[in-house]
């Protein structure tokens, strides 16, 4: 599987970007994660997240060419953080975001498309090195 290191600016416009970026921060925030579901997104434990969510995120806001097991991670984790009411922000999530549901979930769709290519080895799979 290729893991050439793609920028941001190549693959997605700004606002794109900024919402990645918001959703990784919400892991610092409202949201709650436990060990076992931080591994099934590719981090080590639930502090690695945490970590890596900060390290990703100014990866992101300064266009650092990121591999595509990290924007499998970074996906996933934006999902699940904007969704999940049990682990996420999911509910909360315009009142910790300010940004309304159905224009995430429309930004988050235009995301999944452009970052098929790639992610798609990581479908149903945990996206590890």
């Amino acid at each position: 599987m290729s893991e050439q290191a793609v920028r941001p600016s190549e693959l997605l416009v700004d606002g794109e970007v900024r919402l990645l970026r918001r959703a990784l921060g919400e892991w610092g925030g409202p949201a709650r994660c436990s060990d076992q579901l931080a591994f099934g997104m590719g981090f080590a434990d639930a502090r690695d997240l945490l970590d890596q969510c900060d390290v990703l995120r100014d990866a992101m806001g300064n266009d650092v060419p990121l591999k595509p097991v990290d924007w499998a991670r970074i996906l996933l984790a934006a999902e699940i953080v904007f969704v999940s009411d049990l682990a996420g922000s999911g509910v909360e999530w315009r009142t910790t975001t300010g940004l309304s549901d159905e224009a995430t979930l429309k930004v988050l769709r235009t995301i999944q498309r452009k970052l098929v290519r790639t992610v798609g080895a990581y479908y149903g799979k945990r996206p590890s090195e």
